[in-house]
C-alpha cells in the first residue's frame, strides 16, 4: 500500500473507503462525510487493479489526479493506492502500515455487504474470522441490509443523505450525451471530468 496522504497517527477508528471511483461523485462524498461521524478518518484507496473489472474511462493516473483534488481540503480525508482490491488484503496492508491497534471500518453499499457475507470462502466460518479484522459501515442502496444477529456489533449501518439517483455509470453517460451532469459531481472536479469523459 502506498499513501499519497497517510492518516494522522492518533487515528483510532479509520473508515477505508476502496473503490474504482470512475469518476468521484458527490455520493462518494457524501458517504466519506457521513462516516466522520463515527470514525477519526476516511482513507480513500484506489486500486490498480480489479477482480472483475478493467480500467476503462479515466485512467489509474486520472482517477488519482480526481481522489488529490477532492482531498486537498480536507484534511480528514487520507488517500492511498495499492495492488490489491479485496476488503481482507487491504485490511492487512492497512494494519501492517499503520499497526494492529487501528480499529478499521470499510465503506461499502448494501449489494457489497451481501456479497461479502454470503461468498461461498471454501471455509466454514471465514467470514467470522475476517470481520474480526475489520468491520462493515453499509450504505442503504435500494434497501437496508440487515445482517445475521451474530455479525451485529461488526456491521452496521452509515446513516447518509439519499445518494441513490447519483452514479458514477450516470454521470459518464449524461458527460457523454451532453445532459446535465455537474450537480452529482463535487464542484472542484468538474472541469477534470468534462475534460477526461467529454472525449
Amino acid at each position: 500500500m502506498q499513501f499519497l496522504r497517510r492518516p494522522g497517527p492518533d487515528v483510532q477508528k479509520l473508515a477505508v473507503f476502496p473503490g474504482t471511483f470512475n469518476p468521484p461523485t458527490r455520493a462518494h462524498l457524501a458517504i466519506a462525510e457521513a462516516s466522520l461521524k463515527v470514525c477519526d478518518e476516511v482513507l480513500f484507496v484506489l486500486p490498480r487493479s480489479f477482480p472483475h473489472k478493467e480500467y476503462r474511462g479515466a485512467t489509474f493516473e486520472q482517477r488519482l489526479s480526481m481522489l488529490q483534488t477532492l482531498i486537498d481540503e480536507r484534511p480528514r480525508f487520507g488517500l492511498a493506492t495499492s495492488d490489491r482490491a479485496l476488503f481482507i488484503d487491504l485490511a492487512r496492508e492497512c494494519h501492517s502500515e499503520l499497526g494492529n491497534d487501528v480499529d478499521l471500518w470499510f465503506l461499502c453499499g448494501r449489494d457489497a455487504a451481501e456479497r461479502i457475507v454470503n461468498w461461498d470462502y471454501g471455509t466454514a466460518g471465514a467470514i467470522d474470522q475476517m470481520l474480526r479484522e475489520f468491520g462493515l459501515l453499509v450504505v442503504r442502496r435500494k434497501g437496508e441490509y440487515v445482517p445475521p444477529p451474530h455479525l451485529r456489533d461488526r456491521i452496521q449501518t452509515l446513516e447518509t443523505e439519499d445518494c441513490s439517483e447519483v452514479s458514477a455509470t450516470r454521470v459518464r453517460e449524461l458527460v457523454q450525451s451532453g445532459g446535465g451532469w455537474r450537480q452529482m459531481v463535487p464542484e472542484e472536479i468538474a472541469s477534470m471530468v468534462a475534460e477526461i469523459y467529454g472525449r
